[in-house]
């Protein structure tokens, strides 16, 4: 594996700037864009491994990475006491317990974003 693959790397179009921008989420913001998708990506990859040279340059640690990460499927959320009850009178008028309509809401929110390096489910 190529140390560039142990990171997450994310193609999206950007209605703003009408074209393709591509990033390393927690590394390298948008940091190159274009009209073609792969061409894009490729790029990036190109960049991810510049950085990587730049990094073990300076003697730097490089970031951790985001690729083949094992999670649990639990985090901890803090929401303070009005979102709470917010989101719990929403969950029962929804006929659901909180966390099963947290998952929902948040799974709609997420389903847009699907990064090139991520296997669908």
């Amino acid at each position: 594996m190529r140390e560039r693959d142990r990171y997450l790397k994310i193609v999206e179009w950007s209605e703003e700037d009408q074209c393709y921008v591509g990033s390393v989420p927690g590394w390298l913001g948008p940091c190159c864009h274009g009209d073609n998708e792969e061409q894009v990506y490729h790029q990036l990859g190109q960049i991810v491994d510049e950085w990587i040279e730049i990094v073990k340059t300076e003697g730097q640690p490089l970031p951790p990475e985001t690729i083949g990460k094992k999670y649990s499927g639990k985090f901890q959320l803090r929401t303070g006491s009005e979102l709470h009850q917010l989101l719990t009178v929403k969950a029962l008028q929804a006929g659901e317990s909180l966390n099963s309509f947290c998952i929902r809401v948040l799974q709609q929110s997420v389903t847009k974003i699907r990064p090139m390096n991520l296997p669908e489910k």
